[in-house]
């Protein structure tokens, strides 16, 4: 049985997409130079891949517990994918490689799927950590061997581990709040995306000032403090779909806000570093699918643990 909260919830998230759409259709008659026209296409394409991943993530909604972890299992295995193709390894890397996606890649959500909280919590940063060097050293390449291991163990660390922090918020047991877990993971995702979107919006209104212009040239100050003021906000007046009250809502927010935005910042860095615009082009107006959870690998571990820790038994 749905929780009727969600349903509200989509139907509300629908409407503001309708609405974006129509704007976005009425900007683009509108526009006459090629910057405006570019960056309209560019809003438009946001749109559209909205309307996508808002229907994939409700059908998942909907079906429940497993069919929104094969959704995030998938989620981490193009992720994990993205950041290997663009961190090259060599032929003697391939047992590690193979092992992240097709041995911790699926035991990280199977535990999660049988709720064993203890193991999915150290699964990753333990046993893969220690067996993936070693599957690597056994060849007997030396060359850049920190590197590439650090690369493998990065990559697993992040797109696994990390972004299944969001679905492992329906093994939480929170008094009062029983069956509500889903509504988490909701508002886990809207105010990472929220944040993403508004940031966009306020630095493309507003920006001046660059907060890391060798990194990130489009995230600005004014992006960065608007965007994640009306989050936090967006976030607090969600507080009647969580165990939290407005107050916690918020100050929460604000730590979804502050990691997602680390995360976009350190993932660019990343990508920089490699000379690559884009993770992927899996999304249309949105780049590859680590460009989408870049955000969500940071939020996601941080707001779990606030809420195992102050809200959960």
């Amino acid at each position: 049985m749905v929780d009727q909260r969600l349903l509200y919830l989509f139907g509300g998230v629908g409407a503001v997409l309708v609405l974006a759409s129509i704007v976005g259709f009425y900007l683009s008659l509108r526009v006459k130079s090629d910057s405006a026209r570019a960056t309209v296409g560019n809003l438009n394409d946001r749109v559209r891949a909205w309307w996508i991943m808002v229907a994939i993530f409700a059908i998942a909604f909907w079906f429940g517990k497993i069919v929104t972890l094969v959704l995030f299992a998938l989620t981490s295995f193009y992720c994990l994918r993205e950041f290997i193709t663009l961190t090259p390894t060599r032929a003697s890397d391939h047992r590690p490689v193979a092992a992240a996606f097709y041995l911790f890649l699926p035991l990280q959500y199977y535990l999660i799927g049988i709720s064993w909280q203890s193991l999915f919590a150290i699964a990753i940063p333990v046993y893969a950590f220690l067996l993936l060097p070693v599957l690597s050293v056994v060849k007997g390449d030396t060359v850049d061997f920190i590197q590439r291991t650090s690369k493998i163990q990065w990559g697993l660390m992040l797109t696994v581990y990390c972004v299944s922090h969001a679905p492992a918020l329906l093994l939480l047991r929170i008094p009062g709040f029983e069956g509500g877990n889903v509504l988490l993971l909701f508002f886990l995702l809207t105010v990472v995306q929220i944040s993403d979107v508004l940031q966009y919006v306020f630095g493309k209104l507003f920006g001046r000032h660059k907060v890391a212009p060798n990194v990130s040239p489009s995230k600005t100050w004014e992006g960065l403090i608007g965007g994640g003021l009306s989050a936090t906000a967006v976030g607090a007046g969600l507080w009647w779909i969580t165990p939290f009250s407005p107050l916690q809502a918020g100050a929460i927010s604000f730590a979804i806000v502050a990691a997602g935005f680390c995360g976009g910042l350190v993932l660019s860095a990343v990508k920089r570093s490699l000379g690559a615009k884009d993770w992927g082009a899996m999304i249309e107006g949105h780049g590859g699918a680590l460009d989408r959870m870049d955000s969500v690998s940071f939020a996601a571990p941080i707001f779990f643990h606030l809420t195992n820790y102050f809200f959960a038994l």
